[in-house]
């Protein structure tokens, strides 16, 4: 007897479900246990032991505070100690409220006395210092035998999960091997699921290159094709962003404007490494506008604008960033170490480009006459840059516009010195 091509595609499916079937049970329960466990030791064993780190860090550091606090009687110090003594407290608060009290009643006791003799220490008591000493050890001491009996405690679990993800896979292999041998007789079925797949994707292509980049192609996640749909899609998101700068970037300096400025600002604010600010501004463009035209000054524009992302890419690496506010604002995004090299580098190269923007006679002179913006005849210095860096640390500002605020207030100060300048953590670079 015969079957028909329905006949097989309905024996196959049939016998390829019983095999998937068994398989997807055996597989969803001991995935379900390993899952349990994993969900343990992250919630529980992993948080704890990491917290028991940032525990034993704190109390050091606490102790080295009260100790520079006492010996320099500096406040500084002080408010250090106590800013890692609130840290500490605010971690064995949370750990209270997910772990067992009794694995943390050593660690607490010993930090009671910990706490009393490094206030005793900063309140002018020196003989606390050998107690303090003591009692840091005490603490960390019982810090690292919780953290040791939770990592045996890991251990076990750990070699508990291996030996049953043994046992899953192997016979999830021997029930889906069986079922994957049935799984040819629809295999046609399974390539026409992809071609109509790959014919949204070329549609969503299409689209996407005609400029409609919030089109989706609502094809399902949880395969390769899914997540490539989600590439396109994410990569069209991406693409309208690029685009929404390209059209908000400066069209003299064609760098990235107020826009691109706020997002990459918005994004290092996120982010736990400080950060360097620079808002470069030239000193006095006004009246060079005013005695040489507009023209000129677009000139001289642009090619500050050349020279600071030059600075930038010789001397800061590739995360760096530089925008155009407009005018002659610029915004250099850097690490704190690279601020005062791509500062450096910027006054030198404009005290170099900026000769050729003035006649010999008013060179010689050092100064040309202009009025000011009150109307009043003034004699203006060669042009010069100035530069305030504002150090961003996480926590310090909330948002770009607090930054721009701070860098509004300190550039005012700057472009009151003589010459091209920059100022940084309120020391002032003179160049």
């Amino acid at each position: 007897m015969r079957l028909t091509l329905v006949q097989k595609l309905v024996a196959g499916y049939a016998a390829i479900a019983f095999f998937t079937m068994a398989a997807l049970v055996y597989s969803v329960t001991g995935l379900y246990s390993l899952n349990t466990t994993a969900r343990d030791i992250a919630q529980n064993d992993l948080v704890f032991i990491n917290t028991a780190i940032k525990l034993r860090e704190s109390v050091l550091a606490q102790q080295r505070a009260a100790v520079k606090g006492a010996v320099l009687n500096s406040p500084e110090f002080k408010t250090l100690y106590q800013e890692r003594a609130d840290e500490f407290q605010h971690l064995l608060l949370n750990l209270t409220t997910t772990q067992n009290p009794v694995e943390l009643k050593p660690i607490l006791e010993n930090y009671v006395s910990f706490k009393r003799y490094a206030e005793q220490l900063l309140g002018g008591d020196k003989n606390s210092a050998v107690q303090l000493n003591n009692a840091a050890d005490r603490v960390v001491g019982a810090i690292d035998v919780s953290a040791a009996n939770r990592q045996v405690q890991l251990s076990s679990k750990l070699d508990a999960a291996d030996k049953k993800q043994g046992r899953t896979v192997q016979w999830t292999l021997i029930l889906s091997f069986t079922g994957f041998l049935l799984a040819i007789i629809v295999a046609a079925l399974v390539t026409y699921k992809i071609s109509k797949a790959f014919t949204k994707l070329k549609k969503a292509t299409h689209r996407i290159a005609e400029g409609d980049f919030d089109f989706d192609p609502r094809i399902p996640a949880g395969d390769e094709i899914g997540e490539l749909a989600s590439d396109f899609v994410r990569m069209a998101s991406r693409l309208k962003i690029s685009e929404q700068m390209n059209l908000d970037a400066s069209p003299l300096t064609r760098l990235p404007g107020n826009i691109a400025i706020e997002r990459v600002l918005t994004r290092r604010l996120q982010e736990p490494e400080p950060f360097a600010v620079c808002y470069a501004d030239l000193d006095n463009l006004k009246a060079y506008n005013d005695h040489y035209g507009y023209i000129r000054a677009s000139e001289l524009i642009k090619t500050t604008g050349e020279i600071i992302h030059e600075a930038v890419r010789q001397h800061a690496g590739q995360d760096a960033f530089v925008g155009h506010v407009g005018g002659d604002d610029f915004v250099m995004v850097v690490s704190v170490e690279e601020a005062a090299g791509v500062c450096e580098a910027i006054i030198e190269q404009f005290g170099k480009a900026i000769v050729s923007y003035y006649d010999t006679v008013d060179l010689e002179r050092g100064a040309i006459e202009a009025v000011d913006r009150y109307g009043v005849p003034r004699v203006f210095p060669i042009m010069t840059i100035s530069i305030a860096v504002i150090i961003c640390g996480q926590g310090e500002y909330e948002s770009a516009v607090d930054i721009a605020r701070a860098a509004a207030e300190m550039k005012d100060y700057v472009k009151g010195q003589p010459g091209s300048n920059y100022l940084m953590n309120r020391r002032r670079h003179n160049r």
